[in-house]
């Protein structure tokens, strides 16, 4: 869910079973500053945070993690334990074998399975009541989590060859799209499934407690918003400026870092929305407003840490940057 907004369908889909459960839907709503009567037009959308806000306040109304759609309530405080079982393994082979593994200890009548064959990994959900229909918003949501999770705990978006749905769309098909990152859904298919490349599952965890901690405040506002473009040109022209600030590289050492012709990186760079120039700014900037907030360094030596030789300079680029001096700015925290 690249774009920053969702179909009304699935605000509607979250508000389902509401009214089941005694809670008055338009009080949700209103709670969460969406107007009741967008979800009349079936052409509606709703902005990406006020759905993660109605998601989340409608699953603490309801008591319930899976929104009244399993056959028994999913208590609150699941999706938490689950993320600490998991977030001790090594690799995401053994993480998703325990993300399944901990949702079969439960009889909420479908849960997800981990199968692997030949170069595949499955992720397929498994229905244990036939006298169920699949619930779509279930199964997408299933599935988008399981996907979504997967990605955050190795920091990058996994490539999925492919998504089965067992049922017909109910929202745009490019909400699917966007719900599962641009990769093929096919509807109609005989069970609902993700399929990755099975060499994904050797890839290392590289979360830990101390990041799960901050996930956990609002860990569907980050699956829906995350963004990882680890390999981007920007984000290695970074990572080798961060590295060198005491000794600020000039363009031409970079590109040879990086084995590329300097004309080709500025394209690149362009391509990307930003300049060499810039991007050393914001690494100069970044770290210059990350040691301000730390106390007992002097002026001085934050200047010299954020790769500026004379503390003059560093307070005129201070000012360019945020509108006040440093020493404003400290006093202001």
């Amino acid at each position: 869910m690249h774009n920053l907004s969702v179909s009304v369908y699935f605000a509607r889909a979250v508000l389902a079973n509401a009214v089941a459960q005694g809670l008055d839907p338009i009080t949700l709503l209103r709670k969460n500053h969406i107007s009741p009567r967008l979800l009349l037009e079936d052409n509606a959308r709703i902005s990406i945070e006020r759905y993660a806000d109605l998601y989340v306040s409608t699953v603490l109304a309801m008591g319930d993690e899976a929104l009244g759609y399993t056959t028994r309530r999913m208590p609150i405080g699941c999706w938490s334990m689950m993320c600490h079982a998991v977030i001790g393994c090594e690799t995401l082979g053994q993480a998703l074998s325990r993300y399944c593994r901990f949702y079969q200890l439960f009889e909420f009548g479908i849960h997800p399975c981990l199968e692997e064959e030949r170069d595949q990994a499955r992720i397929r959900l498994v229905q244990l009541d036939d006298n169920v229909d699949s619930v779509p918003y279930l199964s997408d949501m299933v599935l988008f989590n399981a996907h979504r999770f997967a990605s955050w705990l190795v920091q990058e978006h996994l490539p999925i060859q492919r998504v089965d749905l067992n049922y017909t769309p109910r929202a745009q098909l490019v909400d699917y799209r966007h719900m599962f990152l641009a990769n093929p859904v096919q509807f109609e298919q005989a069970q609902s499934l993700l399929v990755l490349p099975r060499s994904l599952l050797d890839k290392q965890v590289t979360q830990n407690e101390a990041s799960l901690r901050h996930f956990l405040r609002h860990p569907v506002l980050i699956m829906l918003t995350q963004d990882y473009a680890s390999n981007s040109w920007t984000s290695r022209v970074r990572h080798i400026v961060r590295r060198q600030l005491g000794d600020m590289p000039e363009l031409n050492e970079v590109t040879k870092m990086l084995e590329i012709h300097p004309q080709t990186l500025r394209r690149r760079l362009s391509s990307e929305g930003t300049t060499f120039k810039e991007i050393k700014n914001q690494v100069r900037r970044d770290t210059a407003l990350h040691f301000l907030g730390k106390q007992g360094l002097s002026i001085e030596e934050i200047a010299h840490r954020a790769g500026f030789s004379e503390s003059s300079a560093f307070i005129r680029a201070f000012k360019g940057w945020t509108g006040v001096t440093p020493y404003t700015y400290r006093k202001g925290l």
